[in-house]
């Protein structure tokens, strides 16, 4: 049986993340909209040490976390975060309608 295909939401809007780490080897974006480690978002290197990347995220309010070089680490730009089970924050970021 073939697999029925999905159209994307379309309500969807797109979102920019980004964690200054110039030395870093690798910087991973992890949150409820990837089922945290189950599907992890690879953020790409720009020259000046930044690390971004772009995701359609569904209207609403969305926790997520950065793992750099293996550590989980805040979002220093985010002002909004909710204490987690495991002792430290996540971060939220509120996705309105476009």
């Amino acid at each position: 049986m073939a697999k029925k295909l999905t159209k994307t939401n379309p309500s969807a809007v797109e979102q920019t993340f980004a964690f200054k780490a110039p030395a870093a080897s690798s910087v991973i974006l992890l949150g409820d909209f990837t089922h945290w480690q189950k599907n992890p978002i690879s953020l790409r290197k720009q020259p000046n040490g930044i690390w971004r990347v772009t995701v359609s995220l569904a209207p609403g309010e969305h926790r997520y976390r950065f793992l750099v070089d293996g550590e989980w680490r805040d979002d220093p730009d985010c002002k909004l975060r909710i204490p987690n089970p495991f002792g430290s924050q996540d971060s939220v970021v509120q996705v309105s309608p476009a």
